[in-house]
């Protein structure tokens, strides 16, 4: 494998789209396809490949100004949402992109329906949005912890047993209407082992330089594992779609991670066809006369 669309064939091996029943248990998150560990660096040449593609692509993106990618990436902590953001976004114009980061809500955002902040923060046509976390929140973090669930001010009646299944419609329902407006989704799960999340938290402890990223109640976290990977399982299962498929990305070696998400990124905005807005006969005269002038100036 030498080439971005080699790569981009490869992710679609991680996508889960609705046309095969998803088990989790089915995605090895220490996966790295045909490479190995002696392929690193050029796992790294074909990611800087792909960030530099995305460019292009941003690019023509941005200038033909009709659609917009949302790119949403979910994750356990130390799963490498934040690293893999910047790495694959490291090339982008950053006037063309847009990066959000959705953790725990504040009064104002309580005070409004679950998906009201991202609503807000939907891309413009022409730009690249990023969701770190994301709405699927309301069907992981409140469904394992339920007292989340209450801080969000529902009437008493509106929370039932199909509670989830309702949010499930509901996200559904939303990512049919953004595709129909333009809004090309992918959704992205860093699948990570319990035995490298471990391995991760256990380094923002012992090195200097990582100990802002910990934060103790990562380590209490750890015993809800079972109920996240449930909870991830069943989001993944009710809203993978053709339009706005999932990829449940193998996390445990963060070079492939990069790869596999910057190679689907590529895969998605190729699929549009993308080019430079063309000049019509009127607009290419005066694109002619204006050069002749500026050519007469002194």
């Amino acid at each position: 494998m030498d080439r971005v669309s080699s790569a981009s064939q490869l992710s679609r091996i991680y996508r889960v789209d609705g046309k095969r029943k998803f088990r989790l248990a089915d995605f090895d998150p220490a996966h790295t396809g045909p490479l190995s560990g002696e392929d690193e660096p050029r796992a790294r040449a074909l990611t800087q490949q792909a960030t530099e593609r995305l460019a292009e692509l941003q690019d023509k993106l941005y200038a033909q100004d009709r659609w917009a990618l949302l790119v949403l990436i979910q994750g356990m902590d130390a799963s490498g949402k934040d690293t893999t953001i910047r790495e694959v976004m490291s090339g982008v114009n950053p006037q063309g992109c847009q990066v959000f980061s959705f953790r725990k809500p504040s009064e104002e955002e309580l005070d409004h329906d679950y998906m009201w902040r991202c609503f807000r923060a939907l891309p413009e046509r022409g730009r690249i949005g990023i969701f770190n976390r994301s709405y699927y929140e309301e069907v992981l973090v409140a469904r394992v912890h339920r007292e989340v669930l209450a801080n969000q001010k529902l009437p008493p009646e509106l929370v039932t047993k199909s509670i989830w299944k309702e949010r499930f419609e509901d996200i559904a329902a939303f990512e049919r209407y953004a595709t129909r407006q333009g809004i090309v989704i992918r959704k992205f799960f860093l699948n990570v082992s319990k035995a490298e999340q471990k391995k991760r938290l256990l380094a923002r402890i012992d090195v200097p330089g990582k100990n802002w990223k910990f934060r103790l109640g990562d380590v209490g976290l750890r015993k809800h594992w079972n109920d996240y990977q449930r909870a991830f399982e069943d989001a993944i299962r009710a809203t993978a779609t053709a339009e706005s498929p999932w990829y449940v990305v193998p996390a445990d070696n963060k070079w492939y991670t990069r790869l596999i998400v910057g190679a689907a990124m590529v895969d998605a905005l190729e699929g549009l066809g993308l080019a430079y807005p063309k000049l019509s006969k009127q607009e290419l005269g005066e694109f002619a006369a204006a050069r002749r002038k500026l050519v007469r100036e002194r």
